[in-house]
């Protein structure tokens, strides 16, 4: 009997662990997929944002820059620049003169990017040949800059309060690790301020840099511009983007694009301020 009633306990005592058997396995699962995406994302898409952001970049920057437009049959059009920017505390001041060709010669266009929260980076544009001084609205910064493939709101920094941050993956891109980050507007109008209803980040992890960049275009659900940085490059240990793109795609056909080719960069160099004015802007070089 006592054989019996030990046997019937060992059975009972299987039955239930097979029982329980599915939820054992279920939670090991849930905690070894748990444990692998606090490692995957340690770190959120705004933090990154933020450190890319944030990064050293120099005080300040002179440089030769050199424009190609391409247009969807090939043509080219080079335009060339002087490119000086500035730090002035947590805020950045930019200024560029055209010098080449004739139509565009004198042209300067000055950005004041501002780092507070909610306040409006301002953008003026000089046109040598109306003489003439024209603001660049919110409303305006949409629009092309200078008939390139970049939207002024693309010539300063964006507010980081102004989007919700996803990371979305890690992955490789030329054998460098970067993060895949996903930017959505909080608002239809700060999409409607910047032309972009969307934007996927590729950012570098070893030095922060965004080396590559999808954008939707606001209300054209068929366009999106396709920015990549072609060329790195270490100056006075600070790292430097000396070739950049940013190609126009109306589905699968390429429209538009615009090459920028850095040269002559010299950083942290004495610029005075008065250089990153208005009056400076009409003034020239």
């Amino acid at each position: 009997m006592k054989k019996l009633n030990k046997l019937n306990y060992v059975l009972n005592y299987k039955a239930s662990y097979l029982n329980f058997l599915p939820i054992f396995t279920a939670i090991s699962i849930f905690v070894i997929v748990m444990g692998i995406s606090s490692v995957s994302f340690a770190i959120t898409g705004l933090e990154i944002m933020q450190r890319a952001k944030d990064r050293y970049d120099g005080d300040s920057m002179t440089s030769d820059l050199i424009m190609i437009l391409v247009d969807k049959k090939g043509k080219k059009r080079i335009r060339k620049i002087r490119s000086f920017q500035k730090d002035f505390g947590v805020d950045s001041y930019s200024v560029m003169f055209f010098t080449d060709p004739a139509d565009v010669k004198n042209t300067g266009f000055l950005t004041y990017d501002y780092d507070a929260e909610g306040k409006d980076d301002d953008q003026w544009l000089y046109l040598p040949a109306l003489r003439k001084i024209k603001r660049i609205g919110g409303s305006d910064k949409d629009g092309s800059f200078m008939g390139t493939d970049f939207n002024y709101s693309d010539m300063s920094e964006a507010d980081l309060n102004d989007y919700e941050y996803t990371l979305i993956k890690e992955l490789e891109i030329g054998g460098n690790k970067v993060w895949q980050v996903q930017a959505l507007p909080k608002s239809d109008d700060i999409a409607d301020k910047s032309g972009y209803s969307k934007s996927v980040m590729f950012v570098r992890q070893d030095n922060y840099i965004t080396i590559r960049a999808i954008k939707y275009v606001y209300k054209k659900k068929n366009r999106k511009k396709f920015m990549m940085v072609n060329k790195l490059e270490k100056i006075d240990d600070i790292w430097v983007a000396v070739e950049s793109q940013m190609v126009t795609k109306e589905g699968r056909a390429k429209i538009h694009s615009t090459i920028l080719r850095n040269d002559n960069i010299k950083l942290n160099e004495d610029i005075p301020d008065s250089f990153f004015s208005k009056r400076q802007l009409e003034k020239g070089m």
